[in-house]
């Protein structure tokens, strides 16, 4: 989606959660509202989203994020090569699986990435297994091939506190404090390793749980995330 005026854009990796969702051409107020605001926004349907056959959908089984990250990458370089996309000027965001995506991609493509904008992510995997609900935690051995105690290294190389040394962009957190599936204490551990390293990160903390349903909540985080957004990636 392309906002006024000639490109190359500042443009806005908007992805999406799941993993096995899938974006479209429909209309969505969060995508609306960052074209409006001067970005180009890009979607990618990533190896593990619905609508592209079962082999698509389980591609990225054993090596979970860094393969979704693949595709982004390789949507994100084609973007560069058609002067779409201003590299000096591309963020990335998510809610859930979306800000997982975001959190590994900061720490695994620094420098492809201007600012990132995580919302309700997974952040420490690890951590997150511990805490999260038991279903989550058997949907997490089919993906990753086992439990951490089993293929430990699988999840920490999927993690993105893994690679918060790496982290060079600022960081936008928004977490809820009593969240089931993506748990508060996993996202503080994220938080805690950049405070010690001392990369610039903001947190917005919401009474609720994995997001809200209460509209001028969610109206709030957008407001919250643009802010950030226009501070760090000039559209």
């Amino acid at each position: 989606m392309r906002p006024a005026g000639p490109a190359p854009y500042a443009t806005a990796f908007l992805v999406h959660g799941g993993p096995e969702a899938a974006d479209d051409d429909s209309y969505r107020a969060r995508r609306a509202a960052y074209v409006d605001a001067g970005y180009a926004v890009v979607h990618v349907n990533y190896r593990g989203s619905t609508g592209y056959g079962s082999a698509w959908r389980d591609a990225l089984t054993g090596r979970p994020g860094l393969t979704e990250l693949e595709d982004v990458a390789a949507v994100y370089d084609a973007l560069v090569q058609e002067g779409f996309l201003d590299p000096t000027r591309a963020l990335i965001s998510g809610g859930s699986w979306g800000g997982f995506l975001t959190l590994l991609g900061l720490g695994t493509q620094p420098e492809r990435w201007a600012a990132g904008i995580a919302e309700v992510p997974v952040a420490d995997y690890l951590a997150a297994y511990e805490d999260e609900m038991e279903g989550l935690r058997a949907y997490d051995r089919a993906l990753f091939g086992g439990s951490p105690e089993e293929v430990r290294e699988v999840y920490l190389r999927s993690s993105p506190i893994t690679y918060a040394e790496a982290v060079s962009a600022p960081v936008l957190v928004v977490a809820g404090a009593n969240d089931p599936r993506c748990p508060i204490r996993q996202i503080d551990n994220y938080l805690a390793r950049l405070t010690e390293l001392g990369t610039p990160h903001e947190v917005y903390r919401f009474d609720a749980g994995h997001g809200s349903l209460v509209i001028e909540e969610t109206i709030r985080q957008v407001e919250v995330a643009l802010d950030f957004a226009l501070r760090h990636v000039e559209p």
